[in-house]
C-alpha cells in the first residue's frame, strides 16, 4: 500500500526555529499585512506550526487548517487556543484538499507553494475550493530578476533543494502558475528577504481573485 503522509521530522523543527528568526528579522510585518481584511470562512493550506495565528482579524469566522507534516501540526494544535480566531486543524495535502468545492471566501499561502510536489495541483484545487471571486492571499519566495541568479537557483534546486530543504524550490515561476491556474493578481508587492540578493531572497506578497 502507497503512503503519502509527508514527513520532515530534522527539516520540521528546524523550520519552527527558522520561522521565528525571520519573524524577528521582520517578517512579521509581511505576515500582518498578509491577513488584513480577511472575513468569513478562511482555509490556510501548509500552515506548519502555525506563526500566521496571532495574526488574523477578528472578522475571520473560522479558520481551517491543512497541514501534513505530523510534527508541524501537533505544534500548530498546541497554538489553537491563543488564537484571536476558531480554528481547526486538519491533515491534508495542498494537492487534494479534502473540502467540497466553494466551501471558502478566501484561501491563504504563505511560504508553501516552493515545497508542494504539484505546483498547478495544488492551485488547482485552492482555485476550486474558493467560492467565485474568492480570495487567494500569497506569500511566498520566488524566481530571481536577473538571469544568472535564476541559474543559481536553479542549480541550488536540482542539487539541495528537495532532499534536504523539506522540498523547497527556490526557482519556482509561481506567480505564472497562478495566472495559470484561474487567478487574476490584483495586489502584489516584490520585496528581497534578506535584503542582500542571495538565492532566497526574492519574495512576492499579494493577493488573486478566483476568475
Amino acid at each position: 500500500m502507497r503512503d503519502d503522509r509527508i514527513r520532515h521530522p530534522f527539516f520540521a523543527r528546524f523550520y519552527t526555529w527558522a520561522a521565528g528568526a525571520m519573524d524577528d528579522a521582520g517578517l512579521v510585518g509581511h505576515r500582518r499585512a498578509l491577513l488584513v481584511g480577511l472575513h468569513g470562512q478562511v482555509l490556510e493550506v501548509g500552515a506548519g506550526h502555525g506563526p500566521n495565528f496571532p495574526h488574523y482579524p477578528r472578522t475571520v469566522d473560522h479558520l481551517t487548517v491543512v497541514e501534513p507534516e505530523p510534527h508541524l501540526r501537533r505544534t500548530a494544535r498546541g497554538r489553537v487556543a491563543t488564537a484571536p480566531v476558531p480554528i481547526t486543524v486538519v491533515d491534508g495535502r495542498a494537492e487534494c484538499l479534502p473540502f467540497e468545492a466553494g466551501r471558502f471566501d478566501a484561501v491563504v499561502v504563505a511560504l508553501v507553494l516552493c515545497s508542494v510536489a504539484d505546483q498547478g495541483a495544488a492551485l488547482g484545487e485552492i482555485h476550486r475550493v474558493l467560492v467565485p471571486g474568492g480570495r487567494l492571499r500569497f506569500l511566498e519566495h520566488v524566481r530571481a530578476d536577473t538571469v544568472r541568479m535564476c541559474r543559481t537557483q536553479q542549480w541550488i534546486d536540482a542539487t539541495f533543494g528537495p532532499r534536504l530543504l523539506g522540498g523547497c524550490h527556490c526557482a519556482r515561476d509561481t506567480l505564472t502558475s497562478i495566472e495559470r491556474a484561474g487567478f487574476t493578481v490584483t495586489a502584489l508587492e516584490n520585496f528581497l528577504f534578506p535584503r542582500a540578493r542571495a538565492p532566497h531572497s526574492f519574495h512576492v506578497r499579494g493577493e488573486a481573485t478566483r476568475s
